[in-house]
C-alpha cells in the first residue's frame, strides 16, 4: 500500500523480478528501464537480478547492463555471481521429487527438471519447449525418465505444466496433501505451471543469503515484482515495490505500487526512490514572443 508520506533509507541495491516486471509484456527491456537502470549503475547503486528462470535466461541481460553482483535464480534455490558461477544453492529431498515424479507422469501433466544450469526434459514436447523458450530460456535436454537420474544429479526445483488453470490448482492441492511441508509448492504467474521446491526456498530466503555476505543492510534494498514468488523478497526488503500489473496479493505486501511493467514501472521506482529525480526528457519551452506570435496570427481573419 502506497503511502506518500513515508521516507526510505538510501537505497544501495536494487533487486529486479524480471518477467512481468523488468520486461514488458512483449518480453523486452525499455528504452526508459535501461535508461534508469544505467543512471543507477551511474550514481553507484549495485543492481541484481531475482528470477525463477535459469542463470541461462539471465546471462543476457546481466551482460547487456554490465551487472557484477550476485543474482537470484530458480525461484531462490540459487544464488549466482555475474560471471556465472554457483555460490549457493538448495536443493530437493531425492524422494520428495521421486514422490512427484511418479504421481504427475500417469496424469496428463508435462514435467521441466532444474539443476544448476541445468535444464532437463523426460521427453519432447514441442508445445512445452516453445512455451519455455518463449522467456528466453535455453533448449532443455531430453534426458528420459527425470527419475533415473535421482541417484547421481540434485535438482533444484521440479516445474509441472499442466492443461490449464483448474487442473494445475487441483494439482496443488493435491500435492500438498501428501508431501505435507517436504517441500514447496510455489506459482510465479502462469496459471498453467505450479513449481515444486525445497522447503523454505524462495527469493527473499536467497536475499537474506546474499546480502549477508554482501555486508548490505536489508533496509538499504528496493526490491520490486509482480506475483507470488515475488512477496518474500518484498518483505525483506527495506523497499518492496510492486508494478502495477502485480497480483493484488502482491500489492498488498509491497510498500509502493508503482506504473505496470508496459508501462515503464521500474524506472519509474528507481527515479522515485533512489535517484530521486527524474529522467523523462522535459519538454522544449516556447518562448513567450512565438506564443505572442502565434496568437496574433489565429486572430487575424
Amino acid at each position: 500500500m502506497t503511502d506518500n508520506n513515508r521516507t526510505y533509507a538510501d537505497i544501495r541495491l536494487i533487486v529486479l523480478d524480471i518477467d512481468g516486471t523488468l520486461l514488458n509484456s512483449q518480453l523486452e527491456l525499455s528504452e526508459r528501464n535501461e535508461r534508469a537502470l544505467r543512471a543507477a549503475l551511474e550514481a553507484g547503486v549495485q543492481i541484481s537480478l531475482a528470477t525463477g528462470k535459469t542463470a541461462s535466461a539471465g546471462a543476457k541481460l546481466v551482460e547487456r547492463l554490465g551487472l557484477s553482483s550476485p543474482n537470484i535464480y530458480l525461484q531462490g534455490t540459487a544464488i549466482f555471481e555475474a560471471d556465472g558461477s554457483i555460490r549457493y544453492q538448495q536443493t530437493l529431498d531425492p524422494a520428495v521429487a521421486r514422490q512427484v515424479i511418479t504421481y504427475i507422469e500417469d496424469r496428463g501433466f508435462e514435467l521441466i527438471a532444474y539443476s544448476g544450469t541445468r535444464m532437463m526434459v523426460p521427453r519432447v514436447n514441442q508445445e512445452v519447449i516453445d512455451g519455455i523458450m518463449r522467456y528466453h530460456e535455453p533448449m532443455p535436454e531430453v534426458v528420459g525418465p527425470i527419475q533415473n537420474l535421482l541417484d547421481n544429479i540434485a535438482l533444484n526445483k521440479l516445474m509441472i505444466v499442466g492443461p490449464g488453470p483448474r487442473e494445475i490448482k487441483a494439482l496443488r492441492w493435491q500435492l500438498q496433501a501428501q508431501l505435507d511441508g517436504r517441500c514447496r509448492l510455489m506459482q510465479a504467474g502462469i496459471p498453467e505451471m505450479v513449481e515444486v521446491l525445497p522447503p523454505g526456498a524462495s527469493k527473499g530466503a536467497a536475499l537474506r543469503i546474499m546480502l549477508r555476505n554482501m555486508g548490505i543492510n536489508p533496509a538499504n534494498v528496493m526490491a520490486m515484482g509482480d506475483a507470488e514468488n515475488d512477496i518474500e523478497m518484498l518483505q525483506v526488503a527495506g523497499l518492496g515495490v510492486a508494478v502495477g500489473n502485480a497480483s493484488e496479493a502482491l500489492k498488498a505486501a509491497a510498500d509502493e505500487v508503482v506504473a505496470p511493467n508496459d508501462d515503464d514501472g521500474v524506472a519509474e521506482a528507481i527515479e522515485r526512490f533512489v535517484l530521486k529525480r527524474s529522467l523523462e526528457e522535459p519538454k522544449p519551452e516556447v518562448a513567450p514572443q512565438a506564443v505572442e506570435t502565434a496568437a496574433e496570427n489565429e486572430e487575424q481573419p
